[in-house]
């Protein structure tokens, strides 16, 4: 047996490495089409003349965990509160981008199962569900990693929120579909069987 492997075949090292690049991959694109806008945006006018440095970065993370149904908290900030959810398609970004997520963790899932060539539908969603580690941790790690502060007041995704329906719901619902979908159309064999 070999090292991320239990057992029965399934790769764990894998599957939480898929989950990873999922996400990274999905922060990335939104950086991409969104940065532009929140780095000429008010808020980050604001956060920038308080603190001196643009909160760009972070502000793209609200946006990335919004796409996961994840609003931002905010402490300290009444009466003044910048929108909790920046994607609704008026004034915020497109809804388009609420397909990201979905789509990257379906590939990943489907990734991981072809590169086993799993056959069995059943097989093909649990080894799919494999990129939840890889998913999960970032997914946690980016509420500390997004926070911004001004004085006493700070904004970032809701905890409970990220690690539900981004670090957990996401990755099973969709990696598992992506495996489900692979092990039905797959007739390849595993790549490294030990």
């Amino acid at each position: 047996m070999s090292v991320g492997r239990s057992n029965d075949g399934r790769p764990y090292a894998v599957g939480a490495l898929a989950g990873v690049l999922a996400w990274v991959l999905g922060y990335v694109l939104t950086y991409l089409l969104t940065a532009t806008d929140l780095d000429d945006s008010a808020l980050n006018a604001f956060v920038e003349f308080a603190e001196g440095e643009s909160a760009t970065y972070e502000l793209v993370g609200w946006v990335f965990y919004n796409i996961h149904f994840v609003d931002v908290r905010y402490v300290n900030v009444a009466p003044f509160s910048p929108p909790r959810n920046f994607v609704d398609g008026g004034d915020g970004f497109t809804v388009l981008l609420y397909v990201l997520p979905p789509l990257l963790l379906f590939g990943a899932g489907l990734a991981v199962c072809r590169y086993r060539g799993v056959a069995e539908t059943a097989a093909g969603a649990v080894t799919g569900a494999l990129v939840l580690p890889g998913y999960l941790v970032p997914s946690v790690g980016g509420v500390f990693l997004f926070e911004v502060t001004v004085g006493n007041a700070s904004g970032a995704p809701a905890l409970l929120p990220a690690i539900v329906l981004a670090g957990l719901l996401y990755p099973v619902v969709f990696g598992a579909a992506g495996g489900v979908v692979a092990a039905a159309t797959t007739d390849d064999q595993p790549h490294g069987s030990s």
